[in-house]
C-alpha cells in the first residue's frame, strides 16, 4: 500500500519558520522526484516546487524560491519543505505528491497569523 504522511503544519507566526515532512513507503522512493503542492484557503492547487530523485536538482515557483527549500532523505523515504520568513499569504494545506505516479499524502495544515 502506497503511503505518504505528511505532518509539522502548525500554526506560526509572520515572519517564522517551519518544516514539513512527508514520510513514504509503498514505492520506491528514490526511484522517483517528488514534490510539494499547497492549497490555499478557497483556491486551487498551487505547485510550490520539485526535487529530482536524488536530490541534486530542484525547481520552485518563482515567488517561494528565496524563502523554501526542498530536500529529501532517501535513506529515510522522507520528503522535506524546509519553509522560512513565512508570510499569511503561505497559509495552505501542503501536500507532498509522486506526481508521476499520482501518489498523494493527505496534506497538513500550515496557518500563519499573529
Amino acid at each position: 500500500e502506497v503511503q505518504l504522511v505528511e505532518s509539522g503544519g502548525e500554526l506560526v507566526q509572520p515572519g517564522g519558520s517551519l518544516r514539513l515532512s512527508c514520510a513514504t513507503s509503498g514505492f520506491t522512493f528514490d526511484d522517483y522526484g517528488m514534490s510539494w503542492v499547497r492549497q490555499a484557503p478557497g483556491k486551487g492547487l498551487e505547485w510550490v516546487g520539485s526535487i529530482n530523485w536524488d536530490g541534486v536538482t530542484t525547481a520552485y515557483a518563482e515567488s517561494l524560491k528565496v524563502r523554501f527549500t526542498i530536500s529529501r532523505d532517501n535513506a529515510k523515504n522522507t520528503l522535506y519543505l524546509q519553509m522560512n520568513k513565512l508570510e499569511s499569504g503561505d497559509t495552505a494545506v501542503y501536500y507532498c505528491a509522486n506526481m508521476k505516479s499520482d501518489y498523494w499524502g493527505q496534506g497538513t495544515l500550515v496557518t500563519v497569523s499573529s
